[in-house]
This record gives C-alpha cells, sequence and structure tokens, in this order.
C-alpha cells in the first residue's frame, strides 16, 4: 500500500455517492506498501479501504484479483470483499485510475513477529491454496523466474550506486535460477506471493484474515511458502531463526502437507524468492517518484538473505 496519486474531497464524496455507503467522514492516504494508492475511507456506514490502481497493474488482470477475493472468502477464508456500487459494478474509475472499494478487515499487522504468529500464518497460507482450488480465472505470475531478466536489465546500469559490484552478482545468480528453476512437477495453484507481515492482520492474538491480493497468480505452491520464510524468518540482525521457520511449515503441513518434492524443492524456491524481492526493491529503489507518500524498501536486505540460501543445499542444512 501507498498514496502515488493524490485525491480531492471533492472527488472521494462524488465517487463514493456512487455506493450505498451513506456520507464521508474521513479518507486518509495509507504510506505502506509500494503498488497503489491506499486510503482508509470512512463512512457513516463504517471503514473501508479505497484502491486506486497505479501503471504497474495491468488493468486486465483486475478481474482475476476481485473475483479471487469473492471466491476466498465464499470459501471461508477471512480477506476483503469488493464493494460493488449501486448498479452491482465494484471496478470503477476516479483520477482516471482503475479504483476499488473494498470491505475493511479487522486487526493489525505483526510489528514485531512472534513464533506463534508464524504457526498462524502457515495454517492461514495452506488455507489460501486450498480454497483458492476450483477458482475459474487465471493469472501468470509475471514475477516469477521468467520475469527477473527484465527487471535486472531495467535496473543493470545503476545498481552499482545500491552497492559496489551488485550488477555481477545479480548476473551470475539469475544463470542459475533461470538454469536451475523447477519447471513442473510440483504442486501449482493459486498464491499469494506477498504474504508479507504487513498484509497478515491478527486481533487478540488470532490471525484475523489476509489482504492485498494484488500480486496473487498461479504458481508452484511451494513457492509461496518460501516467500514466506524470507518475509518471516529472518531477525532484524539478519539472522535465520529456525524456529520460527519450523513452526511455519509444521502449520502448513497441518493443514495441507508437503510433498517430498516440494520440501527437497524449497532451498532453491526460497533462493529465488530472494532474488524476485532483491530486483524488485532495486528497481523501486531507483525509480520511486520524488514526493510520493511511500516507503521505499531496502533491496540489500534480500542480497543478504539470497547470500544465505546459496549456502543451503537441503532443509536439514537450515537446522529443520
Amino acid at each position: 500500500m501507498a498514496v502515488y496519486t493524490e485525491i480531492s474531497d471533492e472527488d472521494v464524496r462524488t465517487f463514493v455517492a456512487q455506493y450505498d455507503l451513506g456520507d464521508v467522514i474521513s479518507c486518509k492516504g495509507i504510506a505502506e506498501g509500494v503498488e497503489n494508492s491506499n486510503f482508509l475511507l470512512v463512512t457513516d456506514r463504517g471503514p473501508f479501504i479505497l484502491t486506486l490502481y497505479e501503471k504497474r497493474v495491468n488493468p486486465a488482470d483486475l478481474p482475476f484479483f476481485l473475483g479471487l477475493m469473492d471466491h476466498l472468502a465464499a470459501r471461508g477464508l477471512s480477506c476483503p470483499q469488493p464493494v460493488a456500487g449501486r448498479d452491482g459494478v465494484a471496478l470503477r474509475e476516479l483520477c482516471s485510475r482503475p479504483a476499488v472499494i473494498v470491505t475493511f478487515l479487522a486487526g493489525m499487522w505483526p510489528r514485531r513477529i512472534q513464533p506463534e504468529h508464524c504457526a498462524q500464518l502457515g495454517e492461514g497460507m495452506a488455507r489460501l491454496h486450498l480454497a483458492g482450488d476450483g477458482f475459474g480465472l487465471t493469472r501468470r505470475n509475471a514475477l516469477s523466474v521468467d520475469g527477473w531478466r527484465p527487471l535486472f536489465e531495467a535496473s543493470r546500469a545503476r545498481a552499482d550506486e545500491v552497492k559496489p559490484g551488485l550488477a555481477d552478482i545479480l548476473a551470475t545468480e539469475l544463470d542459475l535460477l533461470e538454469a536451475s528453476w523447477p519447471r513442473d512437477g510440483l504442486p501449482a495453484g493459486i498464491i499469494h506471493a506477498d504474504l508479507f507481515p504487513d498484509n497478515v492482520f491478527f486481533k487478540d492474538g488470532a490471525l484475523s484474515g489476509l489482504i492485498d491480493f494484488y500480486f496473487a497468480c498461479n504458481d508452484l505452491l511451494a513457492y509461496d511458502v518460501a516467500i514466506c520464510l524470507n518475509a518471516w524468518c529472518f531477525e532484524a540482525d539478519g539472522a535465520f531463526n529456525v524456529t520460527k521457520a519450523r513452526l511455519l511449515l509444521d502449520g502448513y503441513t497441518k493443514v495441507r502437507p508437503l510433498s517430498a518434492a516440494e520440501r527437497d524443492a524449497l532451498p532453491l524456491l526460497a533462493r529465488g524468492s530472494a532474488m524476485r524481492f532483491l530486483l524488485t526493491r532495486l528497481y523501486d529503489w531507483l525509480n520511486t517518484p520524488a514526493g510520493a507518500l511511500v516507503k521505499r524498501k531496502d533491496p540489500l536486505e534480500y542480497l543478504h538473505k539470497l547470500r544465505f540460501h546459496q549456502q543451503i543445499r537441503t532443509l536439514n542444512d537450515y537446522g529443520l
């Protein structure tokens, strides 16, 4: 979440008038995240989230994202749901951007990740993977291995501004990942692809829901697990927390057991996940517009994680 496009009070009121949501009380930008412009919209019917989709989001993907949230909610997964206007349409336009209002999900994301958070995340992610089965639309993961080289080339010329020698490090790693990436044979389906702590809400100590499905796609289910190992199981000092990783995997397998092939592939998938977020953070670090209400994320955090995974061959090497 972020704010790239500012909206006036008059624009908000005119937009909300198309819904049966009552009068606007407030509309405040949300700075967290990097993709779209998001606002906490409060009307006399309660809080909602208003999202304007920015240029990186392909408008053709929006029916997938919005339909998926409805599909998952209908199958018992706690997540935001798109709100339709009086005409039955959820997806509209505001400030020349595609825009949607979704329901507000109660809870807070964990600023300090505890082991019990990881256990509940694992269960919630597995439920998402099972609930996604049967969804009628598909979306290729544009940020999987086939999408990494274009990202790298877009940043190659300036990568060494972030760290000397970074361009060569990325080029070497990319060659290896493209040659080694598992192309088939592992279970695939709907994945979230961005289950960072700020997209997982807890209330009274229990997981209350998942948000921000705008990277969701069809891909290897274990790749989602690998993304979460990177996002949840490293400490602020860069150390890998084996206890958190074990609880995350145990929570996941309690709901959906991982196959032997998936477990064998996890180290490589975690390495690829580190590469994916290193590249997108690097691109954003170099290209975020001046004055945008968005917190840039340090790409070098994921260089450290990549280097850690480069030393790993099996789950035993993690201590799992």
